[in-house]
């Protein structure tokens, strides 16, 4: 196999009008074409990259204005593909629900990550762009977990991301996700307000806590059905944090089924007898409106199969 070797010199950029509200870590990632991702995440967890002068998080929105510090770097790296095999880009392909020419939104596959990263060398981002080599901004607006199905937003303008990630930061976008919860909810809203932390445990796990030290996070459950010891639940999320939903929902006793991180490990078991082999947690909807127009946009991902079988089988077997 091939090496490929990487080196860059130190560099201080002022961050452009078209990259205003992106974040450090995409900016890194077309800045320093054929570095591998999982090295750009280890310099700016490190503190080598630098903002004015400070340390950022991968998720810091760059301003315009911006002085952006990048450290030298020279890299010897297994050459890797990064880019999706055929049938992959064809579940992708199939996997649209709309698109215009501001956004595409998909009903992301479960198992699929939104990007390279993390040791994976690609992810639906990398997919669209070589599904749309025509589309040169097409940048993600939101992430799903790598376990989560459903509405997927991106945008083809950086102007378009910068509207989005505005009316999400106002809370002017409503997010609805269907979820099958291990447990009985006793009374049919629930209205969560548990503010939530990250830990590192010491292998390195990255997990989601209640704290009230942490960020304000609220989610709203709306019963739909009880099945056998389940709940099925449309879940609301007012805040967008990492895990939210799933977090809330072991917080209330009943954590969602095939949670293998925040669930219990009995009844994933017997739910995967029913035919539940993920997590049962699935992005249905989006909605708002786009500034100056007075009809809303709405995104619908239907339930996918291998969910809906799962209920079918509950049914059947009570």
């Amino acid at each position: 196999m091939s090496v490929n070797t990487y080196n860059f010199s130190a560099r201080e950029l002022a961050v452009e009008a078209r990259g205003d509200h992106q974040r450090i870590d995409n900016f890194l990632f077309n800045l320093l074409k054929g570095v591998p991702r999982s090295h750009i995440y280890r310099i700016v967890r490190k503190g080598e990259v630098r903002v004015n002068g400070g340390r950022v998080k991968a998720d810091y929105r760059l301003r315009t204005g911006d002085r952006v510090r990048v450290p030298p770097m020279r890299l010897a790296e297994r050459a890797v593909s990064e880019r999706p095999k055929g049938r992959a880009l064809d579940i992708l392909e199939r996997s649209i629900l709309f698109q215009d020419d501001r956004i595409l939104a998909i009903n992301k596959p479960a198992g699929m990550a939104v990007h390279g990263g993390s040791g994976l060398s690609w992810g639906v981002i990398e997919g669209l762009r070589q599904i749309f080599p025509k589309d040169r901004d097409l940048e993600l607006v939101h992430r799903l977990d790598r376990d989560t199905s459903g509405c997927l937003l991106v945008t083809k303008h950086r102007s378009t991301l910068r509207t989005l990630h505005d009316l999400l930061r106002r809370g002017a976008v409503e997010k609805r996700y269907t979820a099958l919860l291990g447990g009985r909810l006793e009374r049919e809203r629930i209205d969560v307000r548990a503010a939530l932390a990250k830990n590192v445990l010491q292998g390195g796990e990255r997990v989601v806590r209640v704290d009230e030290q942490g960020k304000a996070a609220r989610t709203s459950f709306r019963r739909i059905e009880s099945v056998r010891d389940a709940t099925l639940v449309e879940a609301r999320p007012f805040t967008g944090r990492t895990h939210q939903i799933r977090v809330h929902a072991a917080y209330l006793g009943a954590p969602i089924l095939g949670d293998e991180k925040y669930g219990r490990a009995a009844a994933n078991r017997m739910w995967k007898a029913l035919g539940l082999r993920r997590l049962f947690l699935h992005a249905a909807s989006l909605r708002w409106e786009w500034p100056g127009e007075s009809l809303p946009l709405t995104i619908m991902a239907p339930l996918p199969d291998e969910l809906s079988n799962v209920l079918e089988n509950a049914h059947g077997s009570i």
